[in-house]
């Protein structure tokens, strides 16, 4: 969705690197640039203007004048304040002191509410609780119907008493759900509320109503992230008319402009709580304005990868992983391996959504969106067509067998042999890596390539080498050595300990998180 948004920054921050010093000049034709850009990405004009009034304001002062490298200086102004319009600070669900808590969701029919409190109660289940779905549509034909599936679908309990379709009363639903909910232990309430294709008193009054009723913690106002402007409108109209306490963002994945997000927190004054970005339950988190910052910017959002992979990775599963790269050359590291590693890959998302979050991937994103995610399929039917056998030792798998597996994964003998060879090499890049090695092919680097066999290899050269004939260079040469062999007996490059490769190898606490 902020797509093209991102591509207009970068190109005007492209413009100003490799200046040494920003004029006025400089910073008016990026201003007006970003202006450009925020329009027609349809951000709402009066935050157009308080946003570049702010950015021109503190890249024209002392911050950037000083600054060793004034065209990063800017960026870091324009992320800032792009914080700052995004709502500031994460803001997290307010909690009832005596359960249950009561979570009422209201906006515009078609917005996506009754999907997202399917999405809302797996998110809220995955985080200990146990919500409980009641269902106060029943003008929408098959509302109910529709909630009790998604329920179905996310593991959480629902409460429809009424088969909706225009029969029932929604306020007596919902004051009825407290109870139940009481009743079996549901320490959570998501109340499902109908919508129309407009503002209008009816839909306001049913929805004081409910509030009124139920006396909720939190009233999310759920809107359509493709409506463009007219969400704002409607935003305001509903904060006037009923009131809420947070916004949540469905449709982030579409391909239409994104200036409803960057416009919603700054209009009403309420944060941008929860983000949908995607059809499937588990396609949603809650939103952060940091990271959205820097995800608009190109800069990635590894905080969200991270939490993704500790998410789905378990701690034991990463260890087992790895001592079996780290033990005889990679060996034990299997097929079976490869492919359970592969699965929890998928379990995080789509590939090229994970590979959007890296930082610097902005650049090849048509590359990213021309991944085809069916070839991590194609790749696991040929790891399933293998017997036990194969799997375990690819090194027994011939010409006839690889036409078997072809065979029965529907696929060329030649993507077979090609999938063998690569997980050789993969095997061995990630055995190296574990036992200490480095990345191999980067001897330039230190402890990047200082494999065993390279070490031999410099030692050799060494033997050779002519001593100094000025006694004082010899001596100063000899002790440096020696210091160099001592090092070598302590510990190796980064800390490392010397002797058996990766006996008591440890990944850094970065690398441990991201494992899970």
């Amino acid at each position: 969705m902020f797509d093209t948004l991102s591509d207009r920054l970068s190109a005007t921050f492209k413009n100003l690197r490799g200046k040494g010093r920003l004029s006025e000049a400089d910073i008016d034709g990026a201003a007006r640039e970003i202006r450009i850009a925020l329009l027609e990405a349809d951000v709402a004009l009066p935050v157009v203007r308080e946003f570049i009034k702010q950015v021109k304001a503190r890249s024209l002062g002392a911050e950037v004048s000083k600054a060793l490298n004034p065209s990063q200086q800017v960026i870091k102004i324009v992320n800032e304040e792009l914080i700052g319009i995004l709502g500031g600070e994460t803001r997290r669900l307010r909690f009832a002191k005596t359960a249950p808590t009561v979570i009422m969701l209201a906006g515009l029919q078609g917005a996506g509410k009754t999907t997202l409190a399917g999405k809302l109660g797996l998110w809220l289940k995955n985080q200990g609780h146990s919500p409980l779905l009641v269902a106060c549509d029943l003008q929408r034909p098959n509302a109910v119907n529709q909630l009790s599936v998604v329920a179905e679908r996310a593991g959480v309990g629902v409460y429809a008493p009424e088969p909706g379709n225009g029969v029932g009363d929604p306020v007596q639903v919902a004051k009825d759900s407290i109870a139940y909910a009481r009743g079996k232990q549901y320490d959570i309430v998501i109340v499902d509320t109908a919508g129309r294709l407009g503002i209008d008193q009816e839909m306001m009054q049913q929805a004081a109503d409910i509030r009124d009723a139920t006396s909720p913690d939190e009233i999310l106002f759920v809107v359509d992230a493709m409506i463009g402007q007219d969400a704002v409108n409607t935003a305001e109209a509903f904060r006037d008319g009923v009131g809420f306490d947070g916004v949540v963002l469905s449709k982030l994945d579409g391909d239409a402009r994104g200036g409803a997000a960057l416009s919603i927190a700054h209009v009403t004054g309420k944060n941008v709580m929860f983000a949908s970005n995607g059809e499937k339950l588990d396609d949603f988190d809650a939103f952060h304005p940091d990271r959205m910052a820097s995800r608009i910017l190109g800069m990635g959002d590894m905080l969200s990868l991270i939490e993704k992979a500790e998410q789905t990775f378990s701690q034991e599963e990463a260890a087992k992983m790895a001592s079996k790269l780290a033990s005889s050359k990679g060996k034990e590291f299997t097929l079976d391996d490869f492919l359970a590693q592969m699965e929890q890959v998928r379990k995080m998302g789509s590939i090229s959504k994970l590979l959007g979050m890296l930082p610097g991937m902005a650049q090849m994103k048509d590359q990213i969106n021309n991944i085809d995610e069916r070839d991590v399929d194609r790749t696991a039917a040929i790891i399933k067509s293998m017997t036990p056998g194969e799997r375990d030792d690819p090194t027994i798998i011939n010409g006839s067998r690889r036409a078997r597996i072809a065979k029965g994964s529907g696929v060329e003998v030649s993507a077979v042999k090609g999938l063998v060879e690569r997980f050789f090499e993969a095997r061995k890049m990630m055995s190296r890596m574990a036992q200490g090695g480095g990345m191999p092919g980067m001897p330039g680097m230190p402890g990047m390539g200082g494999g065993p066999g390279r070490q031999k290899k410099q030692q050799k050269q060494a033997k050779g080498k002519r001593k100094s004939g000025n006694p004082m260079k010899r001596k100063a040469e000899e002790q440096a050595a020696a210091a160099r062999r001592e090092q070598a007996a302590q510990g190796g490059a980064f800390g490392l300990p010397a002797g058996e490769p990766g006996k008591d190898f440890e990944l850094p606490d970065e690398f441990k998180k991201f494992m899970g």
